[in-house]
């Protein structure tokens, strides 16, 4: 049973790190695993810039500035479509901005892999149903897994809270 995970890159503004797709990869692949998901899934990841960014969270989620993730689920209620060439449940898409991970890895003092890393498995969680906007225990629940699965990846947490919440 293997997991596609699509990464693509539409931005110049951060290098993107040399081994940076394998931890999106075991970063995707840590979270299905910890979620028990029962059959093979495939994911998109893109980066963007900030620009980018805020064009896509203006456009879906009325917020007209940059944010460092989007999540864009495609299954509801645990309905996923699936890919009919290979089977995969087709659970979303992840959108990234580097430039925005870049500003975060910096302040927080970690390096960008433990930024990506935490902004893919926080993205993943949204992709299975998850959501800390409500606040409250869905919140709590989503922080403990978050942080179960990065020390799961030898990535424990210092500090990392995303944009909306500082």
């Amino acid at each position: 049973m293997s997991n596609k995970v699509l990464i693509s890159n539409q931005q110049k503004t951060v290098k993107v790190p040399s081994g940076l797709r394998i931890l999106i990869r075991r970063s995707c692949n840590a979270v299905l695993e910890f979620e028990k998901f029962p059959e093979p899934a495939e994911i998109s990841v893109t980066f963007v810039d900030n620009a980018e960014i805020q064009k896509l969270n203006s456009q879906y989620r009325n917020k007209d500035m940059p944010t460092d993730v989007l999540s864009f689920p495609l299954g509801e209620g645990g309905v996923y479509d699936h890919n009919q060439d290979t089977g995969a449940a087709l659970l979303g898409d992840i959108v990234i901005s580097m430039e925005r991970a870049m500003e975060q890895a910096e302040l927080y003092g970690h390096p960008l892999q433990r930024e990506v890393a935490f902004l893919t498995v926080h993205s993943m969680l949204h992709l299975l149903g998850y959501d800390h906007e409500v606040g409250g225990l869905e919140a709590v629940k989503m922080r403990e897994k978050e942080e179960a699965v990065l020390i799961q990846l030898g990535l424990p947490r210092t500090v990392s809270y995303t944009a909306d919440q500082l």
